[in-house]
């Protein structure tokens, strides 16, 4: 289910993130040597991810998987409908949970956030602005949302700290801005050459 729906996103959205990953890397390389700044290709991959992650979302709660339900002011309610396990579940509980893991993730990372409250209200803040938005614009307001997002998103402020933590331990010989590059370097093959299989198998 998930993987279906990864499938059906990057087919909607690959024109998108292919024109915006152009404008961003020729921007940015251009602003680097304009500026003589240095470049260091795991925080620049880093960027390009959440430009794509962005889009992703944004076409994920304005375009994607219309629902003809009523709107939801009383927590709790929609995700227990679903029996545990099902493609509802996934796609509705799991879905909503996963979509916000990368946004609790990169705002801590961008905003050094110390404290979980402060990525705790910038998820929230995101999650309802989102949900409000879609009610604007003729679909529907889910408070259970907000709930598996926030948790998602604070899921994501979690494994920040635990990379950090991490760091933190390491001998400064892994702590060299290579060894992050090729790390980076080794998830984005990894990542697309899952995309490409993805996509090849069509499921």
């Amino acid at each position: 289910m998930i993987r279906q729906s990864l499938l059906e996103i990057l087919g909607e959205v690959w024109p998108t993130i292919l024109i915006s990953s152009v404008i961003a890397i020729s921007m940015r390389l251009v602003y680097l040597i304009k500026n003589k700044q240095k470049f260091i290709l795991y925080k620049e991959l880093l960027a390009l991810t959440f430009i794509i992650y962005v889009l992703c979302l944004f076409y994920v709660v304005t375009f994607g998987d219309v629902s003809w339900s009523n709107s939801n002011f009383i927590p709790f309610k929609e995700m227990l409908r679903y029996n545990f396990g099902s493609n509802l579940f996934i796609k509705n509980v799991l879905g909503n949970i996963i979509m916000f893991v990368p946004y609790g993730f990169f705002v801590s990372y961008y905003l050094n956030l110390k404290k979980p409250k402060s990525a705790f209200f910038l998820v929230l803040l995101v999650s309802f602005a989102i949900e409000t938005t879609q009610l604007l614009i003729g679909r529907v307001f889910d408070i259970d949302d907000i709930i598996l997002n926030v948790l998602g998103g604070m899921i994501g402020y979690l494994i920040y700290k635990i990379i950090c933590g991490l760091k933190d331990h390491l001998p400064a010989v892994l702590k060299n801005p290579i060894v992050y590059n090729i790390i980076i370097v080794l998830c984005s093959i990894l990542m697309a050459m899952y995309m490409f299989n993805l996509i090849k198998l069509g499921v």
